[in-house]
């Protein structure tokens, strides 16, 4: 089954089940999305080609946007085109690591596949995913998740440098009491893994969070 052939049955055969729970579909970003206060969460969907067969391999992650958190790391960050930063997100986890499953991924041949799929992610999403998503609408549960294990890699980003300036912001603006030890502990982690530009960023980052007043 071709790659745009799944992705538009995908869409029609989740659609409702989606729109049910408040999710719209964005097609053109291959994702569900529902509005959040503090911006969204989302389901986005990753269709691939299994070398040169027919096969297509699809990949789910769900995950969210905290803008507020977001219009600040972006300005350090400097990794996503403008144009693409209103789309970011703070949080991201694929189906499989959520469940500690590595490299998983669906594989569609044919119709019945693309029922299984479906019903597969339906099931993850009822028992596992939505109530993920509603445990990070809030600031202070991405403070949490960044930062309760600051000295441990984080699952829910796949890029550790993120992480670090990410879960800063996020302990500054929900007024973490251990700030200061995860500013340490986060430079450190740099020092070690970044590169001159991106500790250098982190440094503007901390002095420019040390006066941030969040009204």
């Amino acid at each position: 089954m071709s790659i745009k052939t799944t992705e538009a049955k995908l869409y029609y055969a989740l659609y409702d089940f989606f729109e049910a729970e408040g999710f719209r579909l964005h097609m053109d970003k291959k994702q569900f999305r529902k509005s959040t206060l503090a911006g969204f969460v989302n389901i986005i969907f990753s269709v691939s080609e299994y070398e040169k067969d027919k096969d297509a391999w699809v990949e789910v992650h769900i995950g969210c946007r905290n803008d507020q958190i977001e219009q600040i790391a972006q300005q350090f960050l400097n990794v996503n085109l403008v144009e693409f930063r209103a789309d970011v997100n703070t949080l991201i986890i694929s189906t499989g690591k959520y469940n500690d499953v590595k490299y998983f991924r669906y594989k569609i041949q044919n119709d019945e596949d693309l029922t299984d799929t479906c019903e597969t992610i339906k099931e993850f999403m009822i028992y596992s995913g939505f109530s993920f998503l509603n445990s990070v609408t809030k600031l202070s549960d991405i403070d949490r998740i960044l930062n309760s294990a600051s000295h441990k890699p984080s699952k829910y980003l796949y890029n550790q440098i993120h992480r670090c300036f990410k879960g800063l912001i996020a302990a500054k603006l929900n007024n973490n009491p251990s700030y200061q030890r995860l500013e340490d502990t986060y430079r450190d982690y740099l020092t070690k893994f970044a590169n001159e530009t991106e500790l250098h960023n982190f440094e503007r980052l901390a002095a420019y969070l040390q006066y941030y007043g969040n009204n």
